[in-house]
């Protein structure tokens, strides 16, 4: 196998995001898998590439995830590369680059077990000078256990931090307002190059999603390349790897019109990829420029004829 496209038992026909991109890496000679990460009988020996595409069950069992990824690493080359994804994974990574200088909605950490006494939020709430709040685990995905708390019923975000607490780490930030008119811009990269942009809809004061589609293709404002742009190479220096293969770069602006960085995708992001050909042949030629695609000449290691992409049964 040339390429194994990781997803999740929930999941065993990859998320329709992902289908053109099997498709393409299909047509361009590849032989293209899809396999669960937790998939006991694959050999990640016998696939020259492990492409994380939807493993989303991840969150609930991190540390397992984790160390599958460890031992994928070791066998094949995983992408995007293991320092990466362990970095990413928890979102502390946001408060790490505020500490830098990044641009990034103002974020508080609170470890789990800590002492989530009666009050706990609106203490904290109060010390930052927030109102709306949003409360959100450190590791998740799927907007999973994120609410939004009003300012006059902080009652639910002390219970929903009083049930969480005890066993995650939890983030707490600032609602930012634009997001209800503006939404989020998500910024997709392939290689470190700007690709396209789509607005991608948050949770509303009211806890539910913008009404509009998700996924409207948009254009990127130069503020909001100039931003995505140092958070990358933030990012990159950080971990201590090359540009990934793969990126998106969550932004919605502050009360100033000025762009933040909500989340930075670098593990297994959604890229948006339907509707999306010319970003679709990106990521296929740099996927089949991998040093593990290649020969010693330069010559891509795929088949001469398009390749169905087929799937290990997950259990």
């Amino acid at each position: 196998m040339d390429i194994a496209l990781v997803t999740c038992a929930e999941l065993p026909e990859l998320f329709p995001d992902d289908r053109p991109l099997a498709r393409a890496l299909g047509a361009a000679g590849l032989d293209v898998g899809i396999v669960c990460w937790d998939d006991p009988d694959f050999d990640w020996g016998s696939t020259r590439v492990a492409l994380l595409r939807s493993p989303w069950d991840y969150f609930h069992r991190a540390a397992e995830f984790l160390a599958w990824a460890e031992r994928a690493a070791a066998a094949t080359l995983l992408v995007n590369p293991l320092p990466t994804v362990r970095w990413n994974l928890h979102k502390g990574y946001l408060v790490e680059l505020a500490a830098r200088g990044l641009p990034v909605v103002p974020t508080a950490l609170l470890p789990r077990s800590m002492d989530c006494a009666a009050g706990t939020l609106s203490r904290l709430l109060a010390s930052r000078g927030w109102g709306d709040a949003v409360l959100k685990p450190a590791i998740s995905a799927d907007s999973w256990e994120t609410i939004v708390v009003r300012a006059d019923d902080k009652e639910a975000g002390e219970a929903h931090l009083a049930r969480l607490l005890p066993a995650r780490d939890m983030l707490v930030q600032p609602f930012l307002r634009s997001v209800e008119t503006h939404g989020e811009r998500s910024l997709v990269h392939i290689d470190g190059q700007f690709s396209h942009a789509v607005r991608k809809n948050a949770l509303t004061l009211g806890g539910r999603r913008a009404g509009v589609p998700e996924g409207i293709p948009v254009a990127a404002a130069p503020d909001e390349l100039a931003a995505a742009r140092r958070i990358l190479t933030a990012a990159r220096e950080a971990t201590g790897t090359p540009e990934a293969l793969y990126a998106r770069v969550d932004l919605a602006r502050d009360d100033a019109g000025d762009p933040l960085l909500l989340e930075l995708e670098l593990a297994e992001p959604t890229l948006f990829l339907e509707g999306a050909p010319a970003a679709i042949r990106r990521l296929v030629a740099s996927i089949t420029a991998l040093p593990a695609l290649t020969t010693l000449a330069g010559r891509s290691c795929g088949h001469a004829q398009p390749v169905p992409p087929r799937r290990t049964e997950c259990e």
